[in-house]
């Protein structure tokens, strides 16, 4: 208590004790006190009116980034790349019997029906599946939502080019208007919920409204069933139905590198572009150069190599301008910005910067923090996209006829499969094998999981090492192998040289 309260508390404690209450109920957290030095922010916006105020704008701000900033596509890419890689997200289909046992069989009828509907799964049939999913990926990433329209069975007008019937309609998240709402049928960002949030219907314009040469009409708009549309959004709160960009915090920042890289490159052309001034001496020499009818002579001088002035005028001298540029302080500054904006997004400096200087041990760990990040998303992605496409090419394929399943099937493990995300690469190949190793020989990892680990299907692997090797033992090729991979004690050059069945 201070001397005040004190004092008044020795005359009335009534008095004393509420003042005590009054001063419980104003404090508060500093951070939440507005000054000077401090802003105010109490928006208590819900995720779904920021979504509706800030989304769209937010979506073509990244999308001018990706079309005109080499940093920013580079990151995109990154993204994308590490989220679901060259091959796409790899599918092993795990069926199982009544017993629990795996059905190789149907397992095997499966791949080839998905290997064979992988070079066209999309309506257009101008994308294999490995471009739907880093399409898919990219535009999730960068507009902070992706959309896909699900066709089973037969569709008018489409061809679905592949055995199973099946095809995927990829659509841009413009599709569905953002301001359409509607309290009295729960219509909230063009998304019909239940009493419970879960959606219903998709309200989405028939055309990109980006092609129409008018403002779009509620009449340009169609009711999709939630149940044919997968809708793939990134979002930040509890409650929000549509998504925000990934780029939403680190636009500006990206603006800003783009617009100071820019602004050093046209004062590093200035600079490039040597320019001089006459230098006079005393005022009253101003003018003293006049042609014959009195008015003072405009004089062009064209630089050359190596050129000799010697028709300046008493006093006068040549200067050059010096801009100070290239300025070197650039790559600490731009260097910087970059590192923020790489944390903001999630993809490691290294990479977006394009800076690899450093130890072993400093980029491994940046590594791992770093994939991380990569692995939530992937496995948000398989969750969100891959594996419901994997469950409705199933059911496609199994409504179409096209599956001899044994009698024993225990059919709720039909389009069970484990998805096979892209594995953190390498640094030092020698070490990350030995470790590998000695993980599987101690029994802490398996080794269809180290396989899994380099996006690998460990059957498909087992089956072509076991024909190679058959084949090398046809035609009398040696195989060698290492000691630790051969499972012997003996030295590498004893066990090297002899044949392997």
């Amino acid at each position: 208590m201070s001397m005040l309260d004190r004092a008044i508390a020795a005359i009335s404690p009534k008095w004393a004790l509420r003042r005590r209450q009054y001063a419980s109920l104003l404090a508060r957290y500093d951070a939440v006190t507005p000054g000077r030095l401090r802003k105010d922010r109490n928006d208590s916006s819900s995720g779904n009116a920021l979504a509706e105020r800030s989304a769209s704008s937010l979506r073509n701000q990244a999308r001018y980034l990706q079309r005109n900033h080499d940093v920013s596509r580079g990151a995109l890419r990154a993204l994308t790349n590490n989220v679901c890689g060259g091959g796409g997200i790899g599918i092993e289909p795990i069926p199982r019997d009544t017993a629990g046992e795996l059905l190789p069989d149907l397992a095997k009828q499966l791949i080839e029906l998905h290997r064979d509907w992988m070079i066209a799964p999309e309506v257009t049939r101008r994308m294999s599946w490995e471009k739907v999913q880093r399409m898919v990926a990219s535009s999730w990433i960068r507009d902070g939502e992706a959309l896909s329209q699900s066709l089973v069975g037969p569709v008018r007008f489409l061809d679905h080019g592949t055995r199973v019937p099946f095809s995927l309609e990829l659509l841009e998240s413009d599709y569905l208007p953002y301001e359409y709402n509607d309290d009295s049928k729960r219509i909230r960002n063009g998304i019909q919920t239940n009493a419970w949030g879960r959606p219903l219907w998709y309200w989405m314009f028939k055309d990109h409204p980006g092609d129409m040469l008018r403002f779009p009409l509620q009449s340009d708009l169609k009711r999709v069933p939630a149940a044919n549309l997968l809708h793939l959004s990134m979002t930040d709160r509890i409650g929000q139905l549509r998504g925000v960009s990934e780029f939403a915090s680190v636009i500006n920042r990206l603006d800003d590198i783009k617009d100071y890289e820019e602004s050093e490159r046209v004062a590093a052309k200035v600079a490039a572009s040597m320019a001089a001034v006459i230098k006079k001496g005393a005022p009253d020499m101003y003018g003293a150069d006049t042609s014959e009818n009195g008015n003072q002579e405009q004089r062009h001088i064209k630089f050359r190599p190596g050129m000799i002035f010697d028709d300046l005028l008493p006093g006068e001298s040549i200067e050059t301008i010096d801009t100070n540029r290239p300025n070197p302080n650039v790559e600490n500054f731009r260097t910087g910005q970059i590192r923020a904006a790489a944390a903001g997004l999630g993809v490691s400096f290294s990479t977006m910067a394009k800076d690899y200087n450093g130890t072993y041990s400093g980029q491994r760990q940046e590594l791992v923090e770093q994939w991380i990040n990569y692995d939530v998303l992937s496995v948000d992605f398989v969750s969100g996209y891959v594996r419901p496409v994997w469950r409705l090419f199933v059911a496609a394929a199994h409504g179409a006829g096209l599956l001899d399943i044994p009698d024993n099937t225990d059919y709720k493990t039909m389009d069970d499969a484990v998805f096979i995300a892209p594995s953190m690469p390498w640094i030092d190949p020698k070490k990350e094998v030995e470790a590998y190793i000695l993980q599987e020989g101690a029994g802490y990892i398996s080794g269809p999981m180290v396989i899994r680990k380099f996006g690998r299907n460990p059957q498909e692997i087992l089956k072509q090492e076991s024909e190679w090797r058959r084949d090398a033992k046809e035609r009398g090729v040696t195989l060698s192998l290492g000691k630790q991979a051969a499972g012997s004690d003996k030295p590498d050059e004893e066990t090297n040289g002899k044949k392997v069945a």
